[in-house]
């Protein structure tokens, strides 16, 4: 998952950052309001963390761009506000959680977890199809209940794609939710993580199918073509 973590506390950003990306997710950090809300605004995150108290524009002005913009992007808010006010405020503002500090990041990890399952609209945090299951919480992959190793941005993918089986996830789409803007190339990385994936569900009942100039499309092998979307 990529994940945007806007907060202007160097120590703090660098102790969520490295837990994150430990737990395998891509974090891109902005340290002030404005830089924040312009990244999340670009696209190519699947989550926000949004500090409050911030320099240039604070995580109210920031979060409220972001709900005025149409965007529905999770946001997880951190804040040393504990008021009951300011809580109903940001939940109003349409924050989807929000965490108080101190907090420990293993809650941080698990909020992010059941908001990501959520905006996936999984009652479970376990996508099943065929005879692949996906655990998006341990990020594991069972195929006929044996497990299949994937890299961190080959799973990515294989969620990205499971969470819209049937139908034709476009390439552009899965450039930002992979790599944002900052890499060169990725459309040949996209091909190349979409190649490795569909090679390592060979033997499977799901194949997936390449969309020419389009994207590509998860689907079970005996399944007819689906609408594109």
């Amino acid at each position: 998952m990529r994940i945007l973590l806007i907060e202007d506390t160097p120590d703090i950003a660098f102790a969520i950052s490295m837990r994150l990306e430990d737990e395998g997710h891509s974090v891109t950090v902005a340290h002030d309001g404005d830089a924040g809300e312009a990244l999340a605004m670009a696209g190519g995150h699947d989550l926000v963390i949004l500090d409050i108290n911030l320099p240039r524009k604070d995580g109210f002005g920031v979060l409220r761009s972001i709900r005025d913009s149409g965007l529905l992007l999770p946001v997880i808010v951190i804040t040393a506000r504990n008021q009951v006010a300011d809580k109903v405020g940001l939940l109003d503002l349409g924050a989807d959680d929000y965490l108080v500090k101190p907090f420990d990041l293993s809650e941080l990890v698990a909020r992010i977890r059941a908001v990501a399952r959520r905006h996936l609209g999984a009652a479970q945090p376990v996508l099943r199809l065929g005879a692949v299951t996906i655990d998006l919480a341990s990020r594991a992959v069972m195929v006929a209940g044996k497990p299949l190793d994937l890299g961190r941005r080959e799973f990515d993918v294989l969620q990205m794609l499971a969470s819209r089986s049937g139908h034709t996830v476009r390439k552009d789409k899965l450039v930002l939710k992979l790599f944002g803007y900052e890499d060169a190339g990725t459309p040949n990385a996209i091909e190349l993580l979409v190649s490795r994936v569909r090679r390592k569900l060979e033997g499977s009942d799901l194949e997936i199918v390449t969309h020419r100039g389009i994207g590509y499309m998860l689907r079970r092998r005996a399944e007819g073509t689906a609408v594109d979307a």
